[in-house]
């Protein structure tokens, strides 16, 4: 049996890092007036484009988040978002650009991005990365048989 693997030679650090160093719009904060509140945001349109294939990535972004002394104003984050829809980068690497771009603006006291792509190939990939304080994110969880 010939054994399975990847072949490298189309696969290149230009992939794996697209995506991570454009510079894409603002995330723009307000001032927080309460406090042991959460929000909960469901981006249900969220695309961009695998840098490997060229063919278009869809899913649903999700951000739960306990604010601090800001919260993220929603205009400049369909903006931040809509900015991913002709860029390549690969989910991973996208669910975790989008928290570390929302964590360094808003300052939340805890927080949660999650990534429910839908399938390609047959293949559903769900991507997650949370403050260690915070809880997995529950809004949007999808149960398989």
């Amino acid at each position: 049996m010939k054994p399975i693997h990847s072949d490298k030679k189309k696969f290149s650090k230009k992939h794996a890092l697209s995506g991570l160093k454009e510079k894409l719009p603002q995330l723009e904060v307000l001032p927080n007036q309460f406090k042991d509140y959460k929000i909960t945001i469901i981006i249900p349109e969220y695309t961009s484009v695998c840098p490997r294939s060229g063919l278009p990535d869809t899913g649903t972004i999700t951000i739960e988040y306990v604010p601090d002394k800001y919260f993220v104003e929603l205009k400049s984050l369909k903006m931040y978002i809509l900015a991913y829809r002709n860029l390549g980068i690969f989910y991973e690497n996208a669910v975790n650009r989008i928290f570390k771009d929302f964590i360094k603006a808003v300052k939340p006291r805890e927080a949660v991005v999650r990534g429910e792509f839908n399938p390609r190939g047959g293949i559903k990939t769900i991507v997650e990365v949370k403050t260690p304080e915070a809880k997995s994110c529950q809004s949007r969880r999808v149960s398989h048989p």
